[in-house]
């Protein structure tokens, strides 16, 4: 462990061992499924033409697991773990819950009803085994924090985990776009909780989400190679709503439990800045989340059903290539999720200018297609996995 209780080492060891398992874990997943031929069939919506492998989820399931276990061992991170802290079991059987769910739907393509009924199970899962939302913060007349009771809770935590598993699994349509999303705001989250660890010596609640996010962004980093454009292998729903859940655990895990032991004196930033951080680090799936429904129930259609407006999309259409397009949106989440957490690292000034130059440089990235005129149609248009 490195100073002022900040297990730096460690936490590079989880991620590395996640990273490891998880990318030699998606190859033999990869291997299994063309030799037995549980391929994707290209559907009308889809609009790759090979047919393509997907359940890499598994793979990814197994890499975070792996790296889960190998934390338990190592002493100078047991404080995340039970009896300390019940919250990596409730992370590891709802991880378990969606997967499951996101298996059996990757294999048989379950009804909208019954999938969401599964991705609500697998949520209050979390709330039920120790991981909720205990605490709000209002941001009304000098801000309020709310004590929540056990229903208040456990219906917050659903709600919160439901919302981010769609938010990935809607902007699951691009080769490598909802690993690489994952594994930036899994970044943000962990950089935040180790501010947190540094500031507060050690604090036992800032350990379950570093220790949850370092598992996901290794996960995200060895699933990456194999997915990005051209895709070999896809996540499939499994993959998505998995990274969801760990991104909802992680916030949850960051923001939920603010306390005067996890922040000292009850400041004004110290309070708001866990919110900040994880709604930037979501913001943009999270966004096109809520565009769709708007949208689809605007045209008199099902919440869940799939179309091709989504951000990228729109992105496509502007004149951005498959790979383009990723990478665009890679740098906007990027530029809001730590620019966010840049707040609790830097002084206010120097963040604030860090996070213009950062939107302003996406915005000019985005735009420019238009200056160079529309560069036709897409050599690899997207896949489009709802």
């Amino acid at each position: 462990m490195t100073g002022s209780g900040v297990p730096l080492r460690e936490l590079g060891l989880v991620i590395l061992v996640a990273a490891a398992i998880t990318s030699l874990a998606t190859g033999i997943v990869r291997s299994v499924l063309v030799r037995t031929g549980k391929v994707a069939e290209i559907r009308l919506r889809d609009s790759h033409s090979q047919p393509t492998p997907q359940m890499g989820g598994i793979a990814m399931f197994t890499g975070f697991m792996a790296a889960i276990f190998l934390a338990q061992q190592l002493p100078a991170l047991t404080r995340g773990f039970m009896p300390v802290t019940p919250e990596i079991s409730a992370v590891m059987w709802s991880a378990l819950a969606i997967m499951i769910v996101g298996v059996i739907d990757d294999l048989y393509e379950l009804s909208a009803l019954v999938k969401l009924a599964g991705q609500i199970v697998s949520a209050a899962l979390l709330s039920i085994l120790g991981l909720s939302w205990t605490l709000l913060f209002v941001p009304i007349d000098g801000g309020t924090t709310v004590l929540l009771d056990q229903v208040q809770s456990s219906i917050l935590t659903t709600f919160v985990t439901v919302l981010l598993i769609n938010a990935i699994n809607f902007v699951d349509g691009l080769d490598g776009l909802a690993a690489g999303l994952g594994l930036i705001a899994g970044g943000a989250i962990l950089i935040f909780s180790l501010t947190v660890l540094y500031d507060q010596g050690g604090a036992v609640s800032a350990y379950p989400p570093a220790i949850i996010s370092a598992g996901l962004v290794g996960m995200c980093i060895g699933f990456l190679p194999h997915n990005f454009e051209p895709s070999r292998i896809f996540m499939g729903d499994s993959g998505a709503m998995l990274i969801g859940l760990l991104l909802a655990a992680a916030s949850t895990s960051a923001s939920g439990k603010i306390t005067q032991s996890l922040y000292g004196t009850a400041d004004m930033v110290a309070l708001v800045s866990p919110f900040i951080v994880v709604t930037a680090a979501v913001f943009v799936p999270v966004l096109d989340l809520v565009w769709a429904v708007i949208r689809r129930v605007s045209q008199g259609k099902s919440p869940f059903a799939a179309d091709k407006a989504h951000i990228h999309h729109r992105l496509l259409s502007l004149g951005h290539t498959h790979r383009r397009t990723v990478l665009v949106l890679y740098l906007w989440v990027s530029a809001v999720a730590f620019g966010a957490v840049s707040f609790s690292i830097v002084p206010p000034l120097v963040a604030t200018a860090a996070t213009i130059v950062a939107l302003l440089t996406a915005f000019g990235v985005t735009l420019v297609p238009l200056r160079r005129g529309k560069i036709g149609a897409q050599s690899h248009p997207p896949h489009n996995h709802e």
